[in-house]
């Protein structure tokens, strides 16, 4: 017999009308609400503008964070029109902001090409604002409209007369969506710098007002992409010189474009850029995009162009007998390795796999990059034949370095916890075996070690201490890395592999779901930030899928103690207020008052290390999950770590020498 609870009718179905489903489950359109959705919002306006600048109408946009966190951005493009809509009875730019789905990009005709698909950006954007206001310069007037939180508030009225044309959209972020409202200004500045290197001559300048002097960076490149890669290995205009030792002959990158013939059909018609640069490092560092939208999981035009790369190389290889007859072939790897490359393609329609716009579905693009690619490369080696010869013994050398690699690894797989019975690097593991529910604690010594094992649940905690600073796997090849004992110890201890080459990595095999770097907190705090990054950048090189599983964290352990009587109180750094004022805070909070306004005794311990903490102080900071703070470790985060490893430890003094003389007066602590 059903019951009262188990009935289902009509009136159990909601439906959400206008954008409240976007209010809904925001999620779906940006792709979370934390600060990365929070830039999301900047990132589909500015893409608009951008649209207008790829149709030919816009070469300038403009972008200003005010004090209160709203954002304006203003370009001189055509203006969304205002014109009453045919079908839907109101002004067109009230029905592109109200209305999912209402948009100029679906059939050609306004835009040839667009980073904008769905017709969802703008709108979004208005239902996730608790405030936007909408103004429009066109046929010679300024038109305004404002909104709030997706419903119009102010109807569409005339407020001026222009000369000039263009959208101006300002926008407050709803604080009852977002985690935070507050943007981080060089998320902003390296977005909108990549913009303009990605459209030639385009010019966009980001103003940050929250400060007393407001803070101005603008960014116009007439190289396009050949700036973009000579950026991306640390070209300095001022100096003429890079920061990364760039292969003989190649300090111009090489070049290549091309697009589709001119009656293709237009479902099926693109452009294709590519320019690249080999460097002496280790590391390959390849970005592609799609109508200007950053494809971070690549897709078709960057599996034209990886395959278009292998044959190419290889094919001049074998008929300039620079491999000989019964040698491999060079792997893509091999190649890559080095490699700095930014492919760039346009197309009418493409076809993203989910809003957010990660990879490229378009499957003739593969086709057409590879076309492209191949035939101007080819061209490229044959007319350049001394920077072929650098190309091929770059990858060559990798290729060696690459079988010596295969050894050490197969050498660490051979010593797995299964098979040994010493445990990797001194491990404590923990008695429970399910890995969702386990977790590895990374530290640095045998006396950090000691306290977090006396201070862990030994169920489901492991502890492994590494000895000493890891590789600085950005300036070593493979081979090295994996002939580290602490390296092997790390992948050892892990158990999914690695995801160079050999394809071994599987990360059905994590024996934690968890992996904590705690180093943060050991001896000096240089020191142990320094020993951070290091272990990020090994997770990004060698184990990316573990970050963007959301398996690595950082620890957050306390700058301070404040004990009043037999009690402690923690105090956390929150990454934007002082030490000192976050104590003054904490004293004023924690320190009762007797009736004369005299606070009671109390002490002051500012913690330097894991060494300076008992066990239980340990476990109540930093390990134990209902009292800890972690700081899962993201891509951005992961990628940031890589660049400032490549650059502050790579083999430019120079570089190190400036950034020590520009961030001198910000070291603090140093002798702790």
């Amino acid at each position: 017999m059903a019951t009262e609870e188990s009935n289902y009718g009509g009136s159990e179905i909601k439906v959400l009308k206008g954008l409240e489903a976007v209010r809904m489950r925001p999620g779906m359109y940006i792709g979370t609400t934390s600060e990365t959705g929070l830039h999301h919002l900047v990132w589909e306006i500015v893409d608009n503008s951008v649209d207008e600048a790829m149709a030919g109408y816009c070469n300038k946009i403009l972008v200003t964070v005010h004090p209160d966190n709203s954002i304006t951005v203003v370009d001189n493009g055509r203006g969304i029109p205002v014109d009453m809509h045919p079908t839907e009875k109101k002004p067109t730019l009230e029905v592109v902001l109200t209305i999912l789905h209402a948009g100029g990009k679906f059939d050609n005709n306004a835009y040839k090409v667009s980073g904008g698909l769905h017709g969802v950006g703008v709108s979004v954007v208005n239902a996730l604002s608790k405030k936007l206001i909408a103004q429009v310069k066109r046929d010679g007037k300024i038109y305004e409209m404002q909104f709030s939180r997706g419903k119009t508030i102010e109807k569409m009225k005339e407020i001026g007369k222009s000369k000039t044309t263009g959208t101006t959209i300002t926008f407050w972020p709803d604080e009852k969506i977002f985690e935070t409202t507050v943007y981080n200004f060089d998320t902003l500045k390296n977005h909108l710098q990549e913009t303009a290197f990605l459209n030639k001559n385009l010019k966009i300048v980001l103003t940050d007002e929250r400060e007393l002097v407001p803070r101005v960076e603008e960014f116009c490149y007439a190289g396009g992409i050949n700036d973009f890669v000579k950026f991306l290995n640390g070209w300095s205009p001022e100096k003429k010189a890079y920061e990364k030792t760039v292969l003989p002959g190649l300090s111009k990158p090489i070049y290549i474009e091309g697009k589709t013939d001119e009656d293709t059909p237009l479902a099926k018609k693109g452009e294709v850029e590519v320019s690249m640069q080999w460097n002496t490092g280790y590391s390959e560092h390849v970005m592609s995009f799609a109508n200007d939208i950053y494809t971070e999981e690549g897709g078709m035009h960057l599996e034209g162009f990886r395959t278009a790369l292998t044959k190419t190389v290889n094919d001049y290889a074998r008929s300039h007998k620079l491999l000989k007859e019964k040698e491999a072939n060079l792997t893509g790897d091999d190649i890559r390795e080095g490699l700095t490359a930014v492919i760039s393609v346009k197309l009418p329609d493409p076809q993203f796999e989910g809003q957010t716009k990660a990879k490229l579905g378009s499957s003739y693009m593969r086709t057409l990059t590879n076309k492209i690619v191949s035939r101007g490369l080819a061209d490229y080696l044959e007319e350049h034949p001394k920077q072929a010869k650098e190309i091929f013994k770059k990858a060559s050398s990798a290729a060696k370095g690459r079988l010596a690699a295969q050894k050490a690894r197969q050498a660490t797989r051979r010593k797995s916890i299964l098979e040994s019975a010493s445990l990797p690097g001194k491990l404590a593991d923990c008695s429970v075996r399910d890995a969702a529910m386990t977790e590895l604690f990374i530290v640095e010594g045998d006396s950090a070690g000691g306290s977090a094992k006396d201070g862990r649940r030994r169920d489901i905690q492991a502890i492994l201490p590494l000895r000493g600073k890891i590789l600085n796997v950005e300036r070593v090849g493979d081979h090295r890395a994996f002939n580290s004992d602490t390296i092997q110890s790390l992948i050892t201890a892990i158990g999914t592999g690695v995801t160079t080459d050999a394809g071994d990595f599987d990360i059905n095999k994590a024996r934690y779901h968890k992996i904590i770097i705690m180093t943060v907190m050991t001896d000096a705090d240089v020191d142990g930030a320094h020993i951070r990054i290091l272990l990020m950048t090994f997770f990004y090189k060698y184990m990316r899928p573990l970050i963007d599983a959301g398996y690595i964290y950082s620890a957050c352990p306390p700058i301070f103690g404040v004990k009043v009587g037999k009690k402690i109180h923690y105090v956390y750094p929150d990454g934007k207020t002082a030490e000192e004022a976050l104590l003054a805070q904490a004293i004023e909070q924690y320190v009762p008052r007797d009736a004369e306004g005299k606070q009671r005794k109390y002490t002051v311990q500012r913690y330097k290390g894991l060494g300076e903490m008992d066990p239980q102080q340990l476990a109540d900071t930093t390990m134990d999950p209902k009292t800890r703070i972690l700081q899962r470790i993201g891509i951005e985060d992961a990628a940031r770590a890589e660049q400032a490893v490549s650059r502050l430890m790579g083999t430019s003094v120079e570089y190190r020498r400036d950034y020590i003389e520009k961030h001198a007066k910000d070291a603090r602590f140093l002798d702790a």
